[in-house]
């Protein structure tokens, strides 16, 4: 069965909503910093690091797209970006926007590794709540 996570756009995250391709430009700049890394380390680190292609599909155009390895440790990760309404403590309803990383029934330990560290990242850059795979809660934005 396919698993999710979830990094939830809060009243005080950096940002009240993103689009699919901001949140590719982010994974870019994940894929570059680590480069990077690589090359003052003088290994390939970025190979390992991000070892997947940004693929998108006519029908997920604008919502989702996935990413897909060639390499035998790792298969494939779906991101998408939606939106929930959620009401709040005082009883007011607002719109909140989350992206949502799944990992289908035939992905790797190797892409459940790599799906927590993106997940993480993006939800510090993003100042978010991060609902990891297993349930539990991680807070990225400051809280009162």
């Amino acid at each position: 069965m396919a698993e999710n996570a979830f990094i939830k756009l809060v009243p005080s995250s950096a940002k009240q909503s993103i689009t699919v391709d901001e949140v590719k430009e982010l994974l870019f700049y994940y894929k570059n910093i680590t480069e990077k890394t690589g090359n003052q380390v003088n290994w390939e680190y970025g190979d390992s690091a991000f070892p997947y292609e940004i693929k998108e599909k006519d029908e997920g155009k604008g919502n989702w797209f996935y990413l897909h390895s060639t390499n035998e440790r790792y298969y494939a990760i779906l991101i998408g970006v939606d939106q929930e309404s959620i009401r709040d403590e005082d009883g007011t309803e607002r719109t909140q926007t989350y992206i949502q990383v799944t990992l289908p029934e035939q992905s790797t330990f190797g892409d459940k590794g790599k799906a927590n560290e993106f997940c993480k990242f993006l939800a510090k850059k993003l100042q978010g709540e991060l609902h990891l795979f297993n349930e539990r809660i991680m807070y990225y934005y400051p809280r009162k």
